[in-house]
């Protein structure tokens, strides 16, 4: 699959986004915020295992390679994750009712409770973040972000096709 040519001049305005989206990204991964995060959650995960959390909390039960191509990382990252987060009783392995040789990784009841107290601090701390913001501007927000991603998804240039069901929640 070739990969299509990039527009020779972007406009101020992409510029301008790719800016945006290059200090959220910083903000959102450093560590010291991760830190604060899983401390006010009260749960002590690392940062590789709460976004492994959160894919299989967003999805069905998954196979690690399913994982590993979601996340963007090697199969063997997605394994040793697996094995501390099941070591701690955060996930499980249960067989795949398509081919029961395979093994899937699920939730637990901890691992539940734990990416719901992850995700409400994140929501908590957006929402002071933005409590200036009107309701209007934030569902406005909320729309463009969610068109942009499946606009990002749409013209991926992956060499593997991507499994675009998961959850868009656009309004």
């Amino acid at each position: 699959m070739s990969t299509p040519p990039l527009p020779d001049v972007p406009s101020p305005e992409v510029i301008e986004i790719e800016r945006a989206l290059t200090r959220i990204t910083y903000l959102s991964t450093r560590a010291r915020q991760h830190d604060r995060l899983m401390a006010l959650a009260g749960v002590p995960l690392d940062r590789a295992a709460v976004a492994l959390l959160r894919q299989v909390a967003d999805s069905e039960p998954l196979r690690p390679g399913e994982l590993a191509a979601r996340l963007g990382v090697e199969a063997s990252h997605v394994t040793r994750t697996v094995q501390q987060l099941q070591k701690s009783g955060y996930v499980t392995r249960v067989p795949d009712p398509d081919d029961r040789r395979a093994q899937r990784i699920e939730l637990t009841d901890t691992g539940r409770q734990a990416i719901a107290k992850v995700r409400e601090v994140g929501v908590r701390g957006m929402q002071m973040a933005l409590s200036d913001w009107s309701p209007d501007e934030l569902r406005q927000l909320a729309t463009l972000f969610h068109r942009m991603v499946d606009d990002f998804l749409a013209h991926a240039v992956d060499e593997e096709p991507e499994d675009r069901s998961a959850p868009a929640g656009r309004a």
